[in-house]
């Protein structure tokens, strides 16, 4: 079998973590690179090859490629919803000239890379897009810079693989929720927070309002739904740009009376934000049947069993 290399973009954020994590107990140690603009804490990081690498940077990347020679790439890097409103011009920058390197390098002739993994989001939907069973294909109006992005990015890597036939792979990932890395900039990151506050401080302050629902996933399922579209024989991946991805669904007050069967006092309180916007635009219940039918996809979590697993994860933090 060939030996892979493979190539982790934007490693230090929520999913790279973990994702370096599971791809170097697949692999191996030595031939799972990660990068990031920047390194982060962690053993995972200290454990394996570690490149310093701005993905805007074109001779810097071009300078990874040579070196490593990667046959798989996992391009992370992205700025995200909430943080990406705040910085609109770069966000779109970084989002799209940095796919656009990673797909002209796969697509060149005699490029190592054989397969490229790029993340899409439930961003890239709009308020006109059916909110509940939301289809595979239908109205796609995206309202933020970082949805915009996510929209132009599915409709590129599925034309690199029509026109150049780069092998690229995606997923319409939901709010991704993991007790291995903190908040960062979604507008699904309260869901995250709330489990170190009910630890902390047995309060949560909520940034989005009560009755808020949107689809959620927990990252073990995550990783386990994007190793599967990774390694699934290419004649099976039938959807070029991304597949609906979903695991659960549910409103603040739901994960908080989740977290009350452990912590019986704790508390939400409410105080909704311009993330609310961002939120109310985006589908709340997630038809992901052509990634179960396509390639198998089903996830293992529900709130109850997430809940229990983060609470018991994170409580060492707080002790």
């Amino acid at each position: 079998m060939k030996k892979e290399t493979i190539l982790v973009i934007g490693s230090c954020g929520q999913l790279g973590t973990e994702l370096v994590e599971a791809l170097r107990e697949i692999y191996g140690i030595d031939q799972v690179i990660a990068s990031d603009i920047r390194k982060a804490a962690g053993e995972v990081f200290e454990s394996g090859p570690f490149e310093l690498l701005d993905i805007l940077d074109a001779q810097a990347w071009k300078g990874i490629l040579q070196k490593y020679q990667p046959t798989q790439v996992y391009h992370l890097a992205a700025l995200l919803s909430a943080t990406a409103e705040q910085q609109p011009e770069f966000a779109w920058k970084l989002n799209m000239q940095g796919l656009f390197h990673v797909l002209d390098a796969a697509k060149e002739p005699g490029s190592s890379i054989g397969r490229v993994y790029w993340p899409s989001s439930i961003a890239a939907f709009g308020p006109n897009t059916p909110r509940f069973e939301t289809p595979q294909y239908g109205p796609m109006d995206p309202t933020t810079v970082y949805g915009i992005s996510k929209y132009a990015g599915e409709l590129y890597i599925q034309y690199y693989y029509k026109r150049y036939g780069v092998d690229t792979r995606s997923l319409r990932y939901p709010g991704l929720i993991g007790h291995k890395s903190d908040p960062g900039g979604g507008t699904t990151d309260y869901a995250v927070a709330i489990y170190h506050d009910a630890l902390k401080d047995k309060q949560h302050t909520c940034f989005l309002k009560e009755g808020t629902t949107l689809p959620m996933l927990y990252m073990p399922d995550a990783l386990k739904a994007t190793l599967d579209v990774m390694h699934t024989p290419a004649e099976n991946i039938k959807m070029r740009m991304s597949y609906n991805l979903a695991g659960m669904s549910f409103a603040p007050e739901e994960i908080a009376d989740s977290i009350k069967r452990h912590i019986p006092d704790f508390n939400i309180l409410y105080a909704p934000d311009s993330r609310q916007a961002i939120a109310d635009s985006w589908p709340a219940v997630i038809d992901d049947s052509l990634a179960r039918t396509h390639w198998g996809w089903k996830p293992d979590y529900d709130l109850a069993r997430m809940t229990a697993d983060m609470l018991e994860n994170i409580a060492p933090r707080y002790r």
